[in-house]
């Protein structure tokens, strides 16, 4: 092997950084307990990002991630289920529990007694955990515990904080509380699950990967039963993340691929697609029209081009919007349904209209530049603008153009009656202004 291709190598060893055991150890072990200022910060936290979340401001719920504490007993269990230390595991573990049911019951006290209870976008995004969430808590845990690994620290545990967004999800589980919409609350609850399970893996996953000693207890027996349990707690961890991870992926595939179908096979001649719904969970798809009647033979169409984009066990169900178009007031909606789509038609039409004729004004005003300057030498600007002239003898309304030049010398009195009567044979307008300045 090259020397150069050795030093490449080398950038990436990780081992000659690392910190003594007993140090790491320290640091995760005070991160872990929840009482006193920890417990405080963790609960004020709670409270600025349901606010946050309240009035959507990102920048508040960074804030809240910012500062909160919910780190350090993930990663406790983490180390523990790394180590054997049956000891720490629990000690991480009961403190997390303490420290979620705190935030949970916080955010549903604050969202209890505020008045604004819409769903903002922040809050939603907290509700439909992706496949994407589970790979940034994964990669946020893998930094966040090489980091604290490491002699070479430097500023990463706030970033890994801001990162895994494990703050946001619980306020989001309370305002599901608070407001009884318990899809919320149990989607929020499933992101926050995520994002502790695959930050403790990865905490896992380093801790052997830097060979950390491993704790035995003096009674072989007592030693080998703990093994057991540590081992049955990291199975127990790590498959069902597994199988979040796969079903994560599969429904992501599923709205993508239902998404490319909705998009080339959807469009029906006659018909508005007014809405659409897809729904990974139950693999269904759900289209909603407005316009003709749609024959069976469409909706067979539609059914077997599914095969096309790996959807041939999903169901989609082709509705009509008014399938009762023959009463009275279906036919209205109906009706109002094409005279909006006719007036944005005309309104659409009538901005184009307003864009063509400022550019062809724009057009026109370099035209007569040009014209202007072979004879003129000093002109330098030309501005055209239609406008409206009012006369107060008979209170007639007439369009007509104003015309300003700019020169850099001023023409004779005789110039400027020439390019006043070329202006109106070129403009085609008897009542042109004309200012020179």
């Amino acid at each position: 092997m090259s020397t150069r291709i050795q030093k490449l190598i080398d950038n990436f060893k990780i081992f000659e950084e690392k910190e003594d055991y007993e140090a790491v150890l320290d640091v995760i072990q005070k991160g872990i307990f929840f009482r006193g200022t920890n417990l405080w910060v963790l609960i004020f936290a709670i409270f600025i990002a349901s606010l946050g979340l309240n009035v959507n401001s990102t920048a508040v719920i960074i804030g809240a991630m910012l500062i909160s504490p919910l780190m350090g007993p993930i990663m406790g269990i983490g180390m523990g289920l790394g180590i054997n230390d049956f000891s720490l595991l629990n000690t991480a573990f009961r403190n997390y529990l303490f420290a979620s049911v705190v935030g949970l019951i916080t955010s549903t006290l604050y969202f209890s007694i505020t008045p604004l209870n819409e769903a903002h976008s922040e809050l939603l995004a907290r509700t439909s955990p992706n496949f994407y969430d589970v790979l940034i808590a994964f990669f946020g845990g893998l930094a966040g515990i090489i980091a604290t690994s490491s002699r070479m620290k430097g500023n990463v545990i706030p970033g890994v904080a801001i990162a895994t967004a494990l703050m946001p999800p619980l306020c989001t589980a309370g305002y599901g509380i608070a407001t009884t919409q318990w899809t919320f609350m149990f989607g929020a609850l499933y992101l926050f699950f995520i994002n502790t399970v695959f930050i403790a893996l990865a905490t896992f996953l380093t801790v052997r990967i830097l060979k950390f000693p491993l704790m035995h207890l003096p009674d072989p027996v007592k030693d080998k039963r703990a093994q057991r349990i540590v081992t049955f707690v990291v199975l127990l961890t790590f498959l069902p993340s597994v199988y979040l991870g796969y079903e994560m992926i599969q429904k992501e595939r599923f709205v993508r691929n239902a998404t490319r179908f909705i998009e080339m096979e959807a469009g029906i001649e006659g018909d508005y697609l007014l809405s659409k719904k897809v729904d990974p969970k139950r693999k269904k798809i759900e289209l909603i029209y407005g316009g003709n009647p749609i024959s069976e033979f469409q909706r067979q169409r539609m059914t077997e081009r599914m095969k096309y984009y790996n959807l041939e066990n999903a169901s989609l169900n082709v509705q009509l919007g008014f399938a009762l178009a023959n009463e009275s007031e279906d036919r209205n909606r109906l009706l109002n349904l094409v005279d909006e789509l006719n007036k944005k038609e005309i309104a659409l039409s009538q901005i184009e209209s307003q864009l063509d004729s400022i550019q062809s004004q724009s057009m026109l005003a370099n035209q007569i530049l040009k014209e202007l300057q072979v004879q003129y030498k000093t002109l330098q600007e030309a501005y055209i603008t239609p406008v409206s002239r009012k006369d107060a003898k008979d209170s007639t309304t007439a369009i007509s153009n104003l015309v300003i030049l700019d020169f850099s010398t001023k023409p004779v009195e005789s110039d400027l009656k020439k390019i006043k009567d070329w202006l109106k044979v070129r403009l085609r307008d008897d009542r042109v202004r004309l200012i020179i300045e």
